[in-house]
């Protein structure tokens, strides 16, 4: 029979349709790889494989699996699996690791599953691939090259070479590294639609390469590749506080390529990367990922990418070592330019100067089309303010540039126009933060509102949950919270898409939860905690800012920040129920909480920032420090049990007891109920993190509320009382005090930021603040992920993490009439909504097939007090008590 890859559609189809066996209502769907859909270049051995049930029946569960995988789709039609047949497994796993024959690299796998329904019934999914890559340093053929310029030579390095397939192709990939930043073509057509690839790592321990199919771009006969090169955080130009350009691996960009070839009759031919290659400069005079990028229309080598162009001016390439002996797969949901935003309005200032408003804070880029004289010279300001006069200013995030001279110009685009016609740029190796661009001409030009463009450019991680509500404010807020994480996702999470770009890591996991609550971000994590490990010294010490060229290491980069290496891991495991993060990370967190517990034998510390950017109270950082140690020892000892680690299960957890009662003993006032002085943040911080004796929690949220209505329900924290305080009061029978302080819209709080217009969230509270003033950060994001939890009530359940079992703990605060709250969890969407009639709650739940939820009513609910609920969906309809004021759990 012949293989099914040379089969008609249509047979295909038919065969793979006859062996389904879909009876039954259920369907195995939503298959991915490492969490990624028919992944192209995976270096992993064991990838991990996971499915969903498309089975809206009451109480549908899987009883049964059956995973089998074959490099012959056909194999898998007919019912085997010839390099994996995992057998029929009774159970309701849905997320498992191949462990069939070895991975060869460079293979196409097809994959598919059999389920067995609560019936006993089987039906099949379609069939998916996942296909390996270079798995293993040892494969790459190309040699990696450069331009042989110096790290301080502006103009970009565009590179090209000419080869002949000499027969038909049946499939052709193309496998490029580079330090620095690239765009690839092939006979003039740009490959692919990332942004800003390959993703920021510590260069000189790990680099990423990327796969593309690049089957329909190889002809038969001729074929032109072209390589342009950035310098993004690889070769840092631009002077800054944070030393970036005295990286430690900063060299000129450079890169390694091999296109491997396969022909109609099976032999390969791999094109490589050698000295054979030709290089030039060209119309990319300069280019920063922190600053901005220049470019001269009047150098465009047209055609430099396609076979019929003179290279005869062009120079040769020289070798470069390799910049780390840890070259791997980018197996990471990738950057692009998400969403195109046009111009809101815009204004002629004078016959040189106009400015343009889009009406919402962003990251990306934008793009101008416009016609002028030769040499004329076009500088687009890009900024989040405006003075006065209606110019843009940029003082609020140009604070830490420290430029050399006058010719990089912060946020600030430059264009040399050619006089040919209409010129068009957009930057390739850069991205800013704005919603105003202004643009300046040294000679007259006509510009309108289709003359500029915006792109908003981020990790394009999919989108898993939904807030609506009766309340416009609250709604605005999650919008504008999902624009300011989004903002901040370039591979890793940063602190601001302008001023700084770095990987703050308490900003990372204060947002954590907002994070998965809303996006599926674990290929994102994976790889930050991957630089973790690469950044983490022998002593255990971490950085404040991962990556980083060496700034960071300084006396406050302690708990309350660096404590990402436990926080993130743990709760990828909460969302998604994969611990492979949390054994990777395994080591290093017992690395970290070792060095801390060697430096702070009382089990009290005073390492971190403390609660940065408070309104005017102030904490105690030994206070909060030690609960964060507690955090990160809790964790380790939580993980040593899962993985069976007797032994530090034992010792950790004696240290986290030990470091809780020392933090009680110091800081409790167990008669008055208050922690410290009694601040919001002293209240909030061990309520959040579970430090509080079970029989004080209640004394000690009241007190907490109290605080609150004294303020007005107003916020008097900084980021670590954000992070505690809206968690704090709705999970400790104070769940109408949260929802005031969250639906507050005066200052300070996260609402008044957007009833002034705010469409993300900033870095401090106060808007007329004169530091710590960037228009869109996130490390006041917590709110984002509380919606989820204080009002729609969906938590993960520790002792079955994933949401393979739901904990519904709602919320139905007066003032709100209608709430709504979805997640696509890894079993499927979970619905979490409820609307106010009079004295009732009508609530309505979608429990995924193959999950089970328990509902938790509030103390202002009369009648049953917990609910035990199946899959599928549910109407609950609940009398409310009008005696009860405070509610929660």
């Amino acid at each position: 029979m012949k293989r099914l890859t040379l089969l008609p559609g249509l047979l295909f189809l038919m065969l793979q349709a006859a062996f389904s066996q879909e009876s039954g209502g259920c369907k195995p769907v939503n298959l991915i790889c490492d969490y990624l859909v028919n992944p192209l270049g995976i270096d992993n051995p064991a990838p991990r494989l996971s499915w969903m049930l498309n089975d809206t029946r009451k109480g549908a569960r899987q009883t049964a699996y059956q995973v089998i995988v074959d490099k012959d789709s056909l194999e898998l039609v007919t019912g085997k699996g010839n390099a994996w047949d995992s057998g029929k497994k009774d159970s309701e796993q849905m997320l498992i690791t191949y462990s069939g024959q070895e991975l060869r690299p460079f293979t196409k796998y097809y994959w598919r599953v059999n389920v067995w329904d609560k019936d006993g019934v089987k039906s099949s999914s379609d069939i998916n691939s996942f296909e390996t890559g270079m798995m293993g340093m040892e494969h790459w053929q190309g040699a990696w090259i450069g331009d042989n310029r110096d790290i301080n030579y502006r103009p970009a390095p565009y590179f090209r070479k000419v080869f002949d397939a000499k027969k038909k192709v049946r499939s052709a990939r193309a496998y490029i590294a580079v330090a620095g930043l690239y765009e690839l073509y092939m006979n003039g057509e740009k490959i692919g639609n990332h942004c800003l690839d390959p993703l920021y790592t510590r260069f000189d321990r790990r680099n990423f390469y990327i796969t593309y199919d690049v089957t329909s771009q190889i002809q038969k006969g001729k074929n032109a590749i072209g390589v342009l090169l950035g310098n993004g955080w690889y070769n840092h130009q631009s002077m800054a506080v944070w030393d970036f350009h005295r990286a430690p691996w900063r060299n000129r960009p450079a890169f390694c390529m091999d296109v491997r070839i396969t022909y109609e009759d099976g032999s390969v031919e791999v094109v490589s990367t050698e000295r054979d290659w030709k290089t030039s400069s060209g119309a990319l005079i300069f280019n920063s990922i922190y600053t901005a990028e220049h470019y001269d229309a009047r150098l465009e080598q047209k055609g430099w990418n396609t076979v019929n162009f003179d290279d005869s001016q062009w120079n040769g390439v020289g070798y470069r070592a390799v910049p780390s002996q840890n070259v791997v797969s980018q197996q990471v949901q990738p950057i692009r330019a998400v969403e195109t935003i046009p111009v809101k309005t815009w204004k002629k200032l004078n016959d040189t100067t106009y400015v343009f408003d889009f009406a919402r804070n962003m990251a990306g880029v934008t793009r101008i089309k416009v016609a002028g004289e030769e040499g004329t010279l076009l500088k687009l300001k890009h900024g989040e303010r405006l003075y006065d006069n209606g110019r843009v200013n940029t003082s609020n995030i140009d604070v830490y540039h420290r430029p050399v001279d006058g010719s990089d110009p912060f946020q600030t685009d430059m264009l040399v126009l050619s006089g040919k016609g209409e010129d068009e740029f957009m930057a390739r190796f850069n991205y800013k933060g704005f919603r105003y661009v202004e643009v300046t001409s040294s000679k007259l030009v006509m510009l309108n509102e289709n003359s500029l463009t915006a792109y908003f450019v981020h990790s394009d991680v999919p989108q898993k949950g939904e807030i609506h509500t009766s309340n416009t404010l609250i709604n605005r807020l999650w919008w504008a919270t999902n624009n300011a994480y989004l903002s901040n996702l370039m591979g890793y999470p940063t602190d601001c898409p302008q001023r700084e770009k770095n990987g703050w890591t308490g900003d990372g996991h204060f947002a954590i939860e907002t994070a998965l609550y809303n996006y599926d971000g674990i290929t994102v994590y994976e790889k930050w905690l991957a630089d973790h490990r690469d950044e983490q010294q022998p002593n255990g010490v971490l950085p404040d800012i991962i990556p980083t060229g060496g700034w960071g290491y300084g006396t406050d980069n302690g708990l309350d920040w660096t404590s990402t290496i436990a926080i993130i891991p743990w709760n990828i495991y909460m969302f998604y129920g994969d611990n492979k993060l949390l054994a990777d990370c395994y080591e290093n967190i017992k690395r970290y909480v070792d060095y801390v517990d060697r430096t702070s034998p009382t089990g009290l510390t005073s390492w971190g920032r403390g609660d940065w950017v408070p309104v005017k109270s102030h904490s105690s950082k030994e206070l909060t420090s030690s609960v964060y140690f507690y955090v990160d020892t809790k964790i380790l000892a939580d993980a040593a049990k899962m993985f069976n680690k007797t032994e530090d299960y034992e010792y950790y957890s004696a240290l986290a007891n030990k470091i809780k009662n020392a933090i009680n003993d110091k800081f409790l006032n167990r008669e008055t109920g208050i922690y410290g002085n009694g601040v919001q943040t002293e209240q909030s911080v061990p309520l959040q993190w579970g430090i509080v004796p079970e029989e004080l929690k209640r004394k000690v949220a009241r007190n907490l509320a109290k605080q609150v209505e004294a303020a007005g329900f107003h916020l008097d924290v900084g980021v670590l009382g954000a992070k505690a305080i809206l968690n704090a009061l709705s999970e400790n029978g104070e769940a109408e005090t949260a929802y005031k302080l969250a639906a507050q819209d005066t200052y300070p709080s996260w609402g008044c930021w957007i009833a002034n217009g705010a469409t993300t969230l900033l870095e401090n509270w106060d808007l007329n603040a004169t530091r710590d003033i960037s228009d869109n950060h996130m490390m006041f994001g917590e709110i984002g992920g509380w919606f989820y939890k204080g009002l729609g009530g969906i938590f993960p359940d520790p002792e079955n993490p994933g949401f393979k079992h739901i904990l519904l703990r709602p919320n139905f605060p007066s003032g709100l009439n209608e709430f709504e709250a979805k997640h696509q969890s890894p079993y499927g969407e979970i619905c979490s909504k409820w609307e106010r009639k009079k004295n009732r709650i009508i609530y309505h739940v979608t429990v995924p097939a193959n999950s089970t939820a328990t509902f938790y009513a509030p103390d202002n609910v009369k009648g049953e007090r917990v609910v035990n609920l199946e899959a599928g969906e549910h109407v609950l309809k609940l009398d409310l008590a009008s005696d009860k004021v405070y509610f929660g759990h």
